[in-house]
């Protein structure tokens, strides 16, 4: 019988010690995020959904400019063929 209790207490020392531990886990979390939430609010830095909109405006602007370079170069290849003497044919 006094075997029992004392594994009784033993395993309600072991929970509570579990519970602490968590706790402590939980606040040490929490203290570091607010750290680093700090520390990140005085860099300047930019947020996710500023950056995904600056990296979409960056492709549009690359498929522009692919766009348009396509377009240049038909035209240069239209004038060469309608003024070749006045055209480098290395286009």
């Amino acid at each position: 019988m006094a075997q029992n209790r004392l594994f009784d207490d033993f395993s309600r020392l072991m929970t509570d010690a579990s519970d602490v531990a968590q706790g402590v886990r939980r606040e040490v979390e929490t203290m570091a995020r607010g750290q680093i939430d700090r520390i990140l609010a005085t860099m300047d830095v930019v947020s996710r959904e500023e950056f995904e909109a600056v990296k979409q405006m960056a492709s549009l602007a690359r498929d522009e400019n692919e766009r348009l370079e396509m377009r240049i170069r038909d035209l240069e290849l239209r004038l060469a063929a309608a003024f070749p003497k006045e055209f480098d044919q290395n286009l």
